[in-house]
């Protein structure tokens, strides 16, 4: 079973207040609740209730707080959400996807772990960014993977990971929360703290030096 929003967050709270401190001080208070409510009228639906809980905790992170999340990914804010879901929808491309068919866009995504034509799709939301302009986004298409959590690139377009961590919001809070306290890798990706006391997600490289998490060699 997996654990509540609210006490993976106590976790990673606890661990970052003892071991890096930096990143502690860069979670953001709660978000305000109209804030949230504002960012569900501009996506024209009400954000899942995972993701609220978890920006009622935290509003994002600041930039200078190192990575919470692997991936190299930092949390946005609600209003932030709203900020990204208009930047990225901005490039879907409505016609293609409808003359494909959603049948065949979400057989495509399965079978093949990527789609460029679900790029800004409006019903995929942005939770996490990272410095390159990657996104975490949240599946809300009611579809099968409805909650779960796929990388978005304007180059590769969306890619769902194998991974079991990116079955849910709680589940990747729960994992991290585990990878923390104990230094088990998450995916391809290790939990360091750098000489700033803040928390990184080392890329664990493969026998012959390249990197798991290199473009080349990533592996949906």
């Amino acid at each position: 079973m997996t654990a509540p929003i609210s006490e993976s967050w106590t976790r990673i709270e606890n661990w970052l207040a003892e071991h890096a401190p930096t990143t502690y001080a860069a979670l953001l208070p709660p978000a305000d609740p109209a804030d949230i409510a504002a960012t569900e009228r501009d996506i024209g639906h009400p954000l899942p209730r995972p993701l609220v809980t978890s920006l009622l905790r935290h509003d994002g992170l600041r930039d200078q707080g190192g990575e919470l999340l692997p991936g190299f990914y930092r949390p946005i804010g609600a209003r932030r959400i709203a900020d990204e879901w208009r930047r990225l929808t901005y490039y879907y491309d409505r016609r293609t996807a409808e003359e494909i068919g959603d049948d065949e866009v979400d057989f495509d995504f399965m079978s093949g772990g990527s789609s460029s034509v679900l790029y800004g799709h409006p019903r995929l939301i942005p939770i996490a960014r990272d410095v390159s302009g990657g996104y975490l986004v949240l599946d809300q298409r009611p579809e099968i993977d409805r909650g779960r959590i796929h990388q978005a690139e304007a180059v590769e377009g969306v890619r769902r990971g194998s991974h079991e961590v990116w079955a849910s919001l709680p589940v990747l809070m729960e994992t991290v929360a585990a990878s923390l306290e104990t230094g088990r890798p998450v995916e391809h990706f290790r939990p360091e703290v750098d000489e700033q006391q803040r928390l990184r997600w080392d890329v664990i490289p493969l026998p012959d030096g390249r990197a798991v998490g290199d473009r080349a060699v990533r592996q949906p």
